[in-house]
């Protein structure tokens, strides 16, 4: 019973959050060759996942930033997510290990702003949190991508402001 609420939940917050989008502009996220990112990889050595997880996240922060007649297309052109991997001889398995020096998060991208057909602001820019353990996190532990998520919210209302937000 828990489970048919959740995913009762869950759908209808996926509708709620694909109407507000198309409320609001329009936004495509795409990847420029995944299979070269500096390191998009989870514990078994699969990147999808966590690719997954990012372009629901970026669709979902810039649906919230697109206004009526703009469409806004992200192309991630890299991912260097928080932390390393590194192997456990104890779980005999790799783990993420964050230790908060140079393993901080980048994400480097190319958007597009648009505005009734004319591109408004063309911006290739790496993404990144230098600072992503010394500071507070609304995200859970446990949450997927929780560093890289802080470092977009802040990211989406550096570019396009809190003004703009839905």
């Amino acid at each position: 019973m828990r489970c048919a609420t959740r995913l009762i939940a869950f759908a209808a917050g996926l509708a709620f959050a694909a109407a507000a989008a198309q409320a609001a502009g329009s936004v495509q996220v795409s990847f420029v060759q995944p299979e070269k990112f500096s390191d998009a990889e989870d514990d078994r050595h699969d990147s999808s996942q966590n690719l997954r997880e990012l372009k629901r996240y970026l669709e979902l922060q810039a649906a919230r930033h697109v206004g009526d007649g703009q469409t806004l297309t992200i192309e991630v052109l890299d991912v260097d997510l928080a932390g390393e991997l590194r192997f456990d001889r104890r779980r005999a398995a790799d783990v993420r290990v964050l230790l908060g020096m140079a393993d901080w998060p980048r994400i480097k991208l190319r958007y597009t702003l648009e505005s009734a057909g004319q591109p408004v602001r063309r911006v290739e820019q790496t993404v990144s949190d230098m600072a992503y353990l010394e500071r507070m996190n609304r995200y859970a532990d446990g949450e997927m991508l929780r560093h890289e998520k802080r470092m977009l919210d802040e990211w989406f209302e550096a570019q396009f402001g809190r003004a703009a937000a839905k």
